[in-house]
C-alpha cells in the first residue's frame, strides 16, 4: 500500500526536484515557511511534522509542527524521533563504502563472495549492483512477513528459489531485498551485526544519539508516533516487528543535520567515495538511470539534486541535498498519506526565486471545471478523485480506505493545469477513443506520463 503512494505521487510529479540559491534568511520569509507548512498540516492531514532547512550543513530553520502523538497531544519538535523508512538506504551505502576503504569489501565482487550459499544464478550480481537497484532482485523478499521477527540471513533465503527479473545491470527496479542483502554483507565482512557496525562507524562519531534501528520494546525518547487518515479520521499506523534494514532506522532532524553537515568534508567518506555515491548508474546498453549508492539523483534546471524519500506503515520523509547550492531540506512526518516532498520543495522556492517556472493562472467557468471531475482509474485497485474547489481542481488519489491529497490544479488554459506548490509539471486533459475524459501528466521536459481514464459509471 505504502510503496503504491510513492510510485504514483513520484508519477503525479509532487516529488522534491528544487535546487537552491544561497540566501540570507528574513524574518518575513520564516514567517512564510511557518504559515505554508502549518497550513500543509491542514490540507494533507498530518498530524506532526518536523523540517529542518540547512545551509552548508549548518541550520538555518530546524522546527516541529502540531503533534508527534495525537492521543497525547504532545508537540512535533526538532528532536522528535519519527521513523524515517527508506532514507535508511543511504547509511547502508556508507556502511558498504567504508568496509570498501578498508578493503574488506569490493563493489565489483560478486555477492556470492559473501553469501556462499547464495544460488549460482546470483553470481554475476555485484555489490554495485545492488546498490543502485540493478542486480535482478525482486522487490520484496517472498519471505517476507510485516508481524514477525525473522532474521536478514533467512529471510534472503526466501528469495533463492525465485528467477531474478533480468540479467545483471540490464535495467533498473528498486529492490529493498537488494538492501536486506548489503546489510547481510556489511555484517559477513565486518564480523558484527549490521546495526551495531554503522553505530560505531557512523553514528557514534557524528554524535548522532537519536539514530538508531527501529525497535517496539525499548524506550526511545522524544519517539513520534505513526498515523493514518482513513475513512475522514485519525487512526494509529500499523507496528511493524518485522523492519529490514531498507527502512529500518528511527531518527531525527537534528541527527540528520549532522549526517548532511558529515557529507560536507571527509569525515566518513572521501569526496571521491561521495562523488561515487552521487554518480548515475550506467545499465549495460550504456544508457543511464537517476540513481547512485542509496541516492536518487536528479536535476532541476542547472541546480543538481540528490535526495530519497522514505515510506514506512504511519509515516513518511524527505531528505533533499541540492549539492552544488550548499543547501539541504529534511521533512520528517508521522502520516503515512502525506506528501513531505512537495512541501520540500515549496520550501525549497522560499530561497531561489526562479527555481520554478513563471506560470499564468487563467479563469475558466464551472462548466469546464466541471466537465473534468470525477473519478479515474489506475488500475491495481487505486483511483483519482477530481473535484472542484472554486476555479481550481483538487486532485486526491484512492485505494482502498487510504486516501492521499495531492494538491489543487490551477489551470494556464481550458486542458492544461499546473499544481502551484510545483508548477514544473503540466496536467493535460483530452478525451479517449469514447469521448470520456482522460488526462496525463507531463514533465517539465514535456514528455507525458501514463494516462488515467474517468470512469464509466454508466456500466
Amino acid at each position: 500500500m505504502q510503496n503504491t503512494y510513492i510510485i504514483f505521487s513520484r508519477l503525479l510529479c509532487v516529488c522534491l526536484l528544487p535546487a537552491l540559491a544561497a540566501v540570507a534568511v528574513h524574518p518575513a520569509r520564516a514567517d512564510k515557511i511557518d504559515e505554508y507548512v502549518t497550513a500543509q498540516l491542514r490540507s494533507q492531514h498530518i498530524p506532526g511534522l518536523s523540517l529542518a532547512i540547512l545551509k552548508g550543513g549548518k541550520p538555518i530553520k530546524l522546527k516541529g509542527y502540531g503533534v508527534a502523538n495525537l492521543e497525547l497531544d504532545a508537540p512535533a519538535t526538532p528532536q522528535s524521533v519519527y521513523k524515517i523508512g527508506s532514507l535508511s538506504k543511504q547509511f547502508i551505502a556508507a556502511g558498504l563504502m567504508v568496509l570498501a576503504r578498508e578493503g574488506k569489501v569490493g563493489l565489483d565482487n560478486s555477492i556470492r563472495e559473501y553469501l556462499k550459499d547464495a544460488p549460482e544464478t546470483w553470481q554475476t550480481i555485484t555489490v554495485r549492483h545492488l546498490l543502485t537497484h540493478t542486480g535482478g532482485l525482486a522487490r520484496e523478499a517472498p519471505g517476507f512477513e510485516p508481524l514477525k521477527l525473522q532474521s536478514d540471513a533467512e529471510l534472503i533465503q526466501t528469495a533463492y528459489s525465485t528467477p531474478l527479473s533480468f540479467s545483471p545491470g540490464e535495467k533498473f527496479e528498486y529492490s529493498n531485498l537488494g538492501y536486506y542483502v548489503l546489510a547481510e554483507i556489511i555484517h559477513r565482512a565486518s564480523q558484527n551485526p549490521w546495526p551495531q557496525y554503522l553505530q560505531e562507524r557512523l553514528f557514534a562519531p557524528l554524535g548522532m544519539s537519536a539514530t538508531r534501528t527501529t525497535t517496539n520494546e525499548e524506550l526511545v525518547p522524544h519517539r513520534a508516533d505513526g498515523h493514518e487518515w482513513i475513512d475522514g479520521k485519525y487512526r494509529n499506523g500499523n507496528i511493524l516487528i518485522g523492519v529490514r534494514p531498507s527502512g529500518a532506522f528511527l531518527s531525527n532532524i537534528q541527527d540528520l543535520a549532522k549526517w548532511d553537515l558529515a557529507l560536507y568534508s571527509d569525515q566518513l567518506l572521501s569526496q571521491a567515495q561521495r562523488e561515487a555515491m552521487w554518480k548515475r548508474v550506467k545499465l549495460n546498453d550504456g544508457s543511464e538511470r537517476p540513481y547512485g549508492f542509496g541516492w536518487y539523483l536528479e536535476n532541476v534546471g542547472k541546480h543538481r539534486l540528490v535526495r530519497h524519500a522514505g515510506t514506512i506503515a504511519g509515516f513518511r520523509s524527505e531528505m533533499a541535498r541540492f549539492v552544488d547550492d550548499g543547501l539541504t531540506v529534511i521533512v520528517l512526518t508521522n502520516s503515512g498519506v502525506s506528501v513531505p516532498e512537495r512541501i520540500a520543495i515549496k520550501v525549497a522556492s522560499f530561497y531561489i526565486p526562479d527555481l520554478f517556472p513563471d506560470r499564468r493562472a487563467v479563469q475558466l467557468p464551472a462548466d469546464v471545471l466541471d466537465a473534468y471531475t470525477g473519478q479515474y482509474q489506475l488500475g491495481g485497485g487505486r483511483s483519482l478523485n477530481i473535484a472542484r474547489s472554486d476555479r481550481k481542481l483538487q486532485i486526491t488519489m484512492s485505494q482502498g480506505t487510504m486516501r492521499m491529497e495531492l494538491g489543487s490544479l490551477t489551470p494556464e488554459s481550458s486542458t492544461r493545469f499546473f499544481n502551484e506548490d510545483d508548477p514544473r509539471s503540466t496536467y493535460v486533459f483530452s478525451t479517449d477513443d469514447r469521448g470520456q475524459p482522460q488526462f496525463w501528466v507531463e514533465n517539465e521536459e514535456g514528455k507525458p506520463g501514463p494516462k488515467a481514464s474517468k470512469s464509466d459509471l454508466r456500466k
